[in-house]
């Protein structure tokens, strides 16, 4: 009876995170739409639309609004919020715990790093490379850094198959801090010209999206994303402990790597083209498991919907505030982030407790 009950709540929670795929992806439709419709200009999508539909062609103001500006800030806004939230639950379903997070942990910081490397020692690489990788070389570079910061954090935290948790909290600290005493070097031997460019990743940023930085990390952003839903079941068996997913036929040293390369390619390049964003891959994550449960298979898919969609309302949120100036998008998250941070931590207490 006892097996049939637990069979029938699994059911019923995969159940509702189908559903919640179908809300979600409508809740990112209608705010994608909002954000195509609203701008600093007077340009209207539906003024725009109803003459394409009628034959007539829209202006050539219309077009560079609307196509050039606002499109790709759109789809940049959503592939930059879905990689963060699908990198934050990969890295909670990896330390078992609720806290981990791509910006809390340092790996945001080590992504950043290579990217100031990238702009400010790129013309410095020998044979040429800076100028034979060309803007490839932001987001390689931006991998580099999550990476080997992702390794480093596992690596310190992990000791005979077990995560401290204090351990990892600590370690992210010290790597974050490492990582900006880094940057701040670079920053003050760069020129003008590149500092102007290295504002851009203080507080990160949608207004520099563009087609040509879509084409650059969409690509890398969404094969990771995508990939990460196929870790879900070895995610899944890691919440019971490496020894318990072993047997189980789990393959857990292959499921780590994994995790922490997929982690690594999508934070990279979301760092890459957007500067550092945090707290949605810590907040996003948990509210899901509040509402459909801790299962990995319906988790990331609705960690991609919602990151993005919040992301998109943050960046709503900062383009009107003090318009017709705008608000830094890193400043609105964080505003968001950190009481439902604070939140989290105070029901994490047990967990935690140092």
């Amino acid at each position: 009876m006892a097996l049939a009950d637990t069979a029938r709540a699994l059911v019923d929670r995969r159940l509702r995170a189908r559903q919640m795929h179908l809300w979600l992806g409508i809740l990112l439709a209608a705010i994608a739409i909002i954000s195509l419709a609203t701008g600093a200009s007077g340009t209207s999508l539906w003024s725009a639309l109803f003459r394409l539909a009628s034959g007539d062609g829209i202006s050539l103001t219309e077009r560079v609004v609307l196509w050039d500006i606002r499109a790709p800030r759109t789809l940049l806004g959503i592939c930059v919020g879905g990689a963060l939230a699908v990198s934050g639950a990969v890295m909670q379903g990896l330390f078992r715990n609720p806290l981990a997070d791509p910006g809390l942990l340092g790996v945001s910081a080590g992504a950043s790093l290579g990217a100031i490397t990238a702009i400010v020692l790129g013309g410095l690489l020998p044979f040429g490379l800076g100028a034979f990788l060309g803007a490839a070389l932001l987001p390689i570079l931006a991998f580099v850094g999550a990476w080997l910061t992702m390794m480093v954090l596992y690596a310190v935290a992990t000791r005979s198959g077990r995560t401290s948790v204090a351990t990892m909290l600590l370690a992210g600290i010290a790597l974050g801090a490492l990582a900006a005493a880094f940057s701040g070097l670079l920053i003050f031997r760069a020129d003008d010209m590149q500092l102007r460019e290295l504002t851009f990743w203080n507080l990160g940023s949608l207004s520099g999206s563009s087609w040509s930085k879509i084409l650059l990390a969409g690509p890398v952003i969404l094969i990771a994303t995508a990939f990460a839903t196929t870790l879900a079941h070895g995610l899944n068996g890691l919440a019971l402990g490496e020894a318990s997913a072993h047997h189980i036929g789990i393959p857990v040293q292959r499921t780590k790597n994994l995790a922490i390369l997929t982690v690594s390619g999508a934070t990279g390049a979301a760092v890459a083209v957007s500067g550092g964003i945090g707290f949605i891959g810590i907040v996003v994550p948990h509210l899901l498991r509040l509402a459909t449960g801790p299962d990995h298979h319906g988790l990331l898919v609705n960690s991609a919907l919602l990151g993005a969609s919040l992301l998109l309302l943050a960046d709503i949120f900062a383009r009107f505030v003090v318009a017709p100036a705008e608000l830094p998008i890193g400043i609105v998250t964080a505003l968001i982030g950190t009481p439902v941070f604070m939140w989290i931590l105070l029901r994490q207490r047990g967990v935690v407790d140092l």
